[in-house]
């Protein structure tokens, strides 16, 4: 069987972090098969279409490295690919059912409709149309409301390849619209013609549709359609555990992650973590790892939380990985306003001290402005903030270390391992702690106390500036 899965989202808004792990699980079972992941845009909602949504969907999942076989963009011979362009596809089986008298076409108008509802509201029962479905309804067209007719009380059972075997509803469940009266099919029909008519061998999303099945599965027969393996992905939560994710929690657009700064890659494996293992504590992987490890059986039932923290974590880990010169050319925009001027050998350089500590790129700021521009920092303002150094030293002490320190470098090969030991030889002579001495010279020549290592932050800004600057603290 050639495997053959897709991702079918409506353009009605920004692609976000759990429509992406959905999409993940999908392209993921095809790769693994050496299948086909189809993109397919499902836009028959025309009252909430939203204008460049497609197009954002595309290039999320092109930046987190999904690959399409199928798309708008580059269709096969399955197309088209949206279902905006698939209308006479959707009214030929909409005729087909007619025909074989398991459709009708609904005359009601919605001021009987609500008339109906309000009457079942009033008796305190549930309203069912089929309850109003009329004797001699006429003949069916497009443009007309067209309802599937149900004659059963009971859906088949399936079996689901995550959550396993699923009962079938033993409740009355209703004729439902499969055409609207503009003309469209609603996404009930026209999702299972598409996915029987593309060759889709398994639907994978998310378990928002697992009250619809029912409906789904008696319409697959009812069009003399196979089944395709289902499986259903729980929701991602909060971080807090108590809710679903919401853009206030991180569900933000994909793509500001890759504004953020975070490696492709790194988001590909956070998000396959989210409510699947391989059944080891490994937590970091390659793309092509993944491929192979992944299985659908072992995504939980259960939902599982959203942790920045991890994803975080998991993003450091991928950048300390990458060689130099791959981070390197990745950072280019991201460095401060004030490198513009720097050479790249330069950058290249500072990069090499800040690498074990990025988590994403636009932390690279914030860890390298100090080398391009100069703190302006008094050791009252060293003091103001540091509350260790404030207790051990006074003022007149803390420059007379720095005015030492000066006198100490103004004549040496400013290498680290010479700076290392000129200035171990100074904690000897100063009668200090060197955790003292050299944290005091760090906040001097970056103006913060967090930073590389100090010998090699001193080698990098060279002996001219570094002396300038610990001459500037007063």
């Amino acid at each position: 069987m050639n495997v053959r899965t897709r991702f079918a989202p409506s353009p009605t808004g920004k692609l976000h972090i759990g429509g992406v792990r959905t999409a993940l699980f999908a392209w993921l079972v095809a790769r693994q098969h050496d299948g086909d992941f189809i993109l397919r845009i499902e836009d028959t909602d025309r009252a909430r279409y939203e204008e460049g949504a497609e197009q954002q969907i595309i290039d999320s999942l092109n930046w987190i490295g999904i690959d399409i076989d199928e798309s708008p963009v580059n269709p096969g011979k399955y197309g088209p690919y949206r279902q905006s362009e698939r209308l006479d596809l959707y009214t030929k089986y909409a005729q087909k059912l007619v025909d074989e008298g398991r459709a009708y076409a609904d005359p009601s108008s919605p001021e009987q409709l609500q008339e109906w509802r309000d009457a079942a509201k009033a008796e305190k029962r549930p309203f069912h149309f089929n309850d109003h479905r009329p004797q001699d309804p006429p003949a069916w067209q497009p443009g007309m409301t067209l309802r599937l007719k149900i004659d059963t009380k009971r859906s088949p059972d399936w079996q689901d390849a995550i959550r396993g075997k699923q009962q079938g509803s033993t409740e009355n469940i209703d004729d439902f619209i499969l055409m609207k009266s503009d003309g469209y099919p609603t996404y009930n029909f026209a999702h299972i013609i598409d996915d029987h008519e593309m060759g889709i061998t398994h639907v994978i999303r998310g378990d928002e549709f697992i009250s619809s099945m029912p409906k789904f599965l008696i319409l697959h027969d009812a069009l003399g359609f196979d089944w395709p393996t289902f499986a259903h992905v729980p929701p991602i939560l909060a971080p807090t555990g108590n809710k679903k994710l919401s853009k206030r929690d991180g569900a933000v657009d994909v793509l500001e992650y890759r504004d953020k700064g975070y490696p492709p890659a790194a988001v590909m494996n956070f998000l396959v973590l989210i409510g699947w293992n391989d059944g080891t504590e490994t937590e970091i992987y390659t793309t092509e790892e993944l491929i192979d490890a992944f299985e659908l059986t072992r995504v939980q039932k259960s939902s599982a939380r959203f942790d920045p923290d991890r994803l975080n974590w998991i993003s450091g880990h991928h950048i300390r990985s990458m060689e130099l010169e791959e981070l390197h050319g990745r950072v280019s925009p991201f460095w401060p306003q004030a490198a513009a001027t720097s050479d790249e050998d330069n950058k290249k350089q500072i990069l090499s001290l800040v690498h074990e500590r990025l988590k994403f790129y636009t932390e690279l700021p914030e860890l390298t402005s100090f080398f391009f521009t100069a703190p302006e920092i008094t050791i009252k303002q060293i003091f103001e903030q540091d509350k260790q150094l404030r207790k051990k030293l006074d003022h007149e002490t803390a420059t007379n270390f720095l005015s030492k320190t000066v006198e100490s470098l103004q004549n040496i090969e400013f290498n680290e391992d010479q700076l290392e030991s000129t200035l171990r030889e100074l904690v000897e002579k100063l009668d200090t702690k060197a955790g003292l001495l050299f944290k005091l010279i760090r906040w001097g020549i970056t103006g913060s106390i967090f930073a590389p290592g100090l010998f090699e932050t001193l080698a990098t800004l060279g002996k001219d500036e570094s002396l300038r600057r610990l001459e500037a603290v007063q």
